[in-house]
């Protein structure tokens, strides 16, 4: 059981993200050199990060299965009212899964950083508070998309096959209110079953019109944004999908979902945003225009030449994605010969 997280300044991290854990923390931000991050039980966390503030909920280790993840930002610039309308499609699952992916990334950095040092009990700690971080992932990751594996729906396929043997000996041994009882077990699984493998194809033929990286813009609301992560079909709560009136979508909640940065130039309040895919364009075309968002950093390692988005190689493997190669132009040569 571990009770407390805490991983020292091995080195600075490439986004420079700086966390505190309590008030004293806080006020004694200014006077550390080094980045750091401390995760504790029932405590904050304060992430600064390119001028915002962004506040991570509690990370509950106290007892399995137990973590909470809350994350919102702290900086609330423009007027709350005026984006009323593109506010239902913000999602603080969205943005809690971004942040619990940089510190997946920032605690294998800091592994490598310590092996390169030599540094092996240290190296060995933080590998053992990544192991950590990662199942959590997982079992978050599997709470926001349900059973989706071809397991699964493999595992209550062979439940059916028992409960309909058992029925049968029920039905044998004239026990009739038992074989009632597994009879509706029966019903209740298949329909959990037929679900679960209609969701596990969704997900391993998924088509997407969209890619890691690319600007987009909103049909409804015109804001610009970055495509930074992709479900198949809409993975949010049912609360989540009534606020996002979701079923009056003309391809409802069974199309793909893009988790999107929005310029915050733009849309101070959004910032990341769950938009399904009928809800977003491609530009005519190229968008090299400027594009701010503090999460951008550590997503991708900058533009391309047409202007979107070129995703960490972390980043692409979490969606299965392949790298996004530019068609070859020669214009782009004789441009350079004038130049």
């Amino acid at each position: 059981m571990v009770q407390s997280m805490l991983i020292n300044a091995l080195a600075p991290s490439s986004c420079g993200v700086t966390c505190g854990l309590n008030e004293e923390c806080r006020r004694n931000l200014g006077q550390i050199k080094e980045p750091h991050l401390f995760l504790g039980i029932g405590k904050s966390c304060l992430c600064s990060y390119g001028g915002r503030a962004s506040h991570l909920g509690a990370f509950d280790t106290s007892r399995p299965g137990s973590w909470r993840v809350g994350a919102g930002w702290l900086f609330k610039g423009g007027d709350k009212g005026a984006n009323l309308d593109a506010s239902c499609e913000q999602s603080e699952i969205a943005n809690e899964d971004i942040l619990m992916f940089f510190f997946e990334i920032d605690l294998a950095t800091r592994v490598q950083y310590a092996l390169n040092l030599e540094q092996y009990d240290i190296a060995k700690q933080l590998r053992n508070k990544l192991t950590e971080v990662e199942s959590e992932v997982i079992k978050l990751r599997e709470n926001r998309r349900g059973p989706v594996a071809k397991s699964e729906a493999q595992d209550m396929a062979i439940s059916i096959l028992r409960l309909r043997a058992e029925l049968q000996n029920a039905i044998q041994s004239e026990k009739y209110d038992f074989a009632a009882d597994l009879r509706d077990k029966i019903s209740k699984l298949e329909a959990e079953s037929l679900t679960a493998s209609v969701k596990a194809r969704a997900f391993e033929n998924a088509q997407y019109a969209f890619r890691l990286g690319q600007k987009v813009k909103h049909k409804l609301f015109g804001y610009r944004a970055v495509i930074c992560g992709m479900d198949p079909v809409c993975c949010e709560s049912k609360s989540w999908m009534e606020c996002a009136k979701i079923d009056k979508l003309t391809r409802g909640p069974d199309q793909p979902f893009y988790q999107v940065l929005v310029d915050a130039n733009e849309d101070p309040n959004l910032l990341v945003a769950y938009v399904p895919e009928e809800n977003l364009l491609a530009p005519e075309k190229q968008d090299k225009d400027k594009f701010d968002h503090p999460y951008a950093s550590f997503l991708f390692y900058g533009m391309d030449g047409a202007g979107d988005f070129i995703p960490i190689k972390q980043l692409r493997e979490k969606y299965n994605q392949r790298r996004h190669e530019l068609p070859y132009n020669p214009q782009d040569e004789d441009d350079g010969k004038d130049a």
